[in-house]
């Protein structure tokens, strides 16, 4: 390894497993001391064992590394702080923030319930808000004291946020308000030093192999593993380090050995004639522009 993260110090939320654990190890590798932070809940959310953080700090510490587990719930504002807390703690500074943390309540809209919105909203949506609310105030404290940081942050989003996935209207909204809160959080906090990035990786993790099993199946032997999560962690810790300076407000997918940088809403067709149109006209106009414009791309899982 190159030590691309040396002297660094990183927290990952939802680390214990899949992507989150790979995303850990990969930052230890290149020399960051990591907090590790897990509440070892079940794929829905339920449950909860301190087992799955510890056990990837073990992994950590036997390949030489630095490394404490969190089990706080960073959905809530003293959980968060404690994260930070914790990396301040330990190792004396904060550098970078990995999001990560989520789980699933697949469901179709009409069978949807209000619970279970809420409970997804709350650890994907939230769970990045509250985090990257007390990392960036400590951030913006040593900006104001003179100690301007190479801080960065990698948010997680998903192909669902991007693009919607059938079955999947609590998980694809929650998903596409990490990137609307990553374009914020990039335009408020580079004053301070800080990057704000977000990555939408397609692995296989608990929360994948079973809704796309076809897709996530492990290969032959010998064969590549595309949806290893592995192969999304080194975009991860570039993003993450010192390394990519002058990178902020970016989305980027990552699958096997594919990086793509995705270009959102950007305007297209347009027509405009200075005055109001009747309703007839509108239709007319939308239908034009339309015949202009780009076919969408599909909706994960459509029929």
């Amino acid at each position: 390894m190159t030590g691309l993260c040396s002297g660094r110090v990183a927290v990952v939320t939802g680390a214990g497993r899949g992507l989150g654990r790979a995303h850990a190890l990969a930052l230890a590798a290149e020399g960051a001391k990591v907090v590790v932070n897990d509440l070892g809940v079940g794929l829905d959310g339920t449950g909860g064992a301190a087992g799955p953080a510890q056990r990837v700090v073990e992994e950590i510490r036997a390949l030489g590394g630095e490394a404490v587990a969190h089990g706080g719930d960073i959905a809530t504002s003293d959980g968060a702080a404690s994260l930070v807390a914790a990396a301040l703690d330990a190792f004396g500074r904060l550098d970078t923030l990995v999001n990560n943390a989520g789980f699933l309540r697949d469901r179709m809209l009409v069978n949807l319930d209000e619970d279970d919105w809420d409970a997804v909203m709350r650890v994907h949506l939230k769970g990045h808000f509250l985090p990257l609310k007390h990392a960036a105030a400590h951030w913006r404290a040593e900006a104001k004291a003179g100690r301007t940081p190479e801080a960065r942050v990698v948010n997680t989003s998903s192909g669902a946020g991007l693009l919607g996935s059938v079955g999947q209207g609590n998980y694809s909204a929650a998903k596409a308000g990490i990137v609307g809160l990553t374009l914020v959080a990039a335009a408020e906090l580079g004053r301070y030093g800080v990057q704000v990035n977000a990555v939408a990786p397609a692995a296989r993790t608990r929360m994948t192999e079973q809704t796309f099993a076809d897709t996530m199946a492990a290969p032959g032997q010998g064969g590549f593993d595309a949806m290893a999560p592995e192969n999304v962690s080194p975009l991860v810790v570039w993003l993450g380090s010192a390394a990519s300076a002058g990178v902020s407000g970016r989305v980027f997918e990552a699958e096997g050995g594919r990086i793509t940088v995705m270009e959102g809403w950007r305007p297209g067709p347009t027509a405009d004639r200075g005055a109001r149109r009747t309703p007839a006209e509108a239709g007319e106009t939308a239908l034009r522009l339309l015949a202009d414009s780009a076919d969408p791309q599909p909706v994960y899982g459509a029929r």
